[in-house]
């Protein structure tokens, strides 16, 4: 099993389940160090095809390394791959070095986030020139690169095990039947847990999910503050001793606990209660090699980067055209009605939001 740090919670992000993922060939950077290139790599402002283009993401970066490889080759570029962190930490440090870019393009800035970059002005405006039919944008800046449905997991084993019916809702979660076995992430910390926040607002409606919260935490719901410890420590579905058989995960998760003979999968994801997560890459304003950054942003796009992304990120391709592992239809579908908040609502309230739930929440 190969274990890496989530992105979008804390260190978040989620989706590395168990399974094989290809490392990716490119030099990492330290998190928060300048990115850009220097003199002895092209320099700056170095050509589209020579030099070094940076991106700055999240943690849970993986590319399959052959397809990156291929890039370098045929563009001439040499990427480097700079974390930052889960997706909110990411576009904190995008903003807070906006006049001095970490690099020169962004993957990983997701649609409960996507506001705070574009209102600041970190991003240039760019629309790749064969973007694929049905991909989204955001602000002009932003192009979808692949999308998940953050949804609570549950541990089949367990609940076969211990006689009791797999909780199906929001509401069964606050259920006195599941208290003590739910583990979610912090929405100050993780984007899986700003995600799962939202799934309440869209549920509850603002004058209603602090309530729901409330009940939650009278049901003994734990928080931890990223998604890696919400599913590698708390999960019990995760084979490493967690005690907690219902957490906040990706409705991707259950492909990734499948029996060895295929046949079924020892988790599921509770799709009456996802908020449908999209994230971005997009060409950093002031950077280094913008045209670097927009052939890389290109390359996210591509047929092939597309068609892995299933492997590699355990997300769905932004390209609805490209094709899915068979095993996902079965073991990891999406929701048909995932939760949704207007990104504009979201854009006005989120802080106010996450600061409302804090104090219902943690106090």
């Amino acid at each position: 099993m190969l274990r890496l740090s989530g992105a979008h919670g804390g260190t978040t992000q989620r989706r590395v389940q168990l399974g094989t993922v290809g490392t990716v060939a490119v030099t990492l950077l330290v998190a928060g160090c300048a990115g850009g290139t220097g003199a002895d790599d092209g320099g700056a402002g170095g050509s589209a095809s020579s030099g070094t283009v940076t991106l700055v993401t999240h943690d849970s970066w993986a590319i399959d390394e052959k397809l990156v490889d291929r890039f370098e080759e045929e563009s001439g570029l040499t990427v480097e791959v700079s974390a930052a962190g889960d997706a909110g930490t990411l576009v904190n440090q995008l903003v807070l070095t906006k006049d001095a870019p970490l690099g020169d393009a962004v993957f990983g800035i997701d649609n409960t986030f996507a506001s705070r970059a574009l209102d600041a002005g970190v991003l240039e405006e760019y629309t790749p020139a064969d973007l694929p039919e049905g991909v989204e944008q955001a602000g002009g800046a932003l192009t979808a690169v692949d999308q998940g449905d953050v949804c609570v997991n549950a541990d089949e084993a367990w609940f076969e095990k211990e006689g009791l019916e797999v909780p199906a809702t929001l509401e069964d979660l606050a259920d006195p039947r599941y208290r003590d076995l739910l583990v979610v992430t912090n929405p100050a910390t993780s984007s899986p847990g700003l995600a799962f926040l939202l799934a309440t607002i869209g549920a509850f409606g603002e004058d209603g999910y602090e309530d729901y919260w409330a009940s939650l935490v009278d049901n003994g719901v734990k928080v931890a503050d990223s998604w890696e410890d919400a599913y590698y420590v708390d999960f019990s579905g995760a084979g490493e001793g967690g005690q907690r058989p219902l957490a906040l995960s990706y409705a991707t998760s259950p492909a990734f606990t499948v029996t060895e003979d295929g046949t079924e999968s020892t988790t599921s994801a509770l799709l009456e209660t996802c908020f449908r997560q999209v994230e971005y890459a997009g060409v950093l304003a002031g950077s280094d090699n913008p045209e670097g950054a927009r052939e890389l942003v290109d390359f996210l796009l591509t047929a092939d980067v597309q068609a892995g992304l299933p492997e590699s990120m355990y997300m769905y391709p932004a390209d609805p055209a490209v094709g899915l592992p068979e095993d996902w239809q079965r073991f990891a579908p999406q929701a048909e009605a995932p939760f949704e908040v207007d990104p504009a609502d979201v854009s006005e309230h989120r802080d106010e939001w996450i600061e409302r739930w804090t104090e219902t929440v943690v106090g």
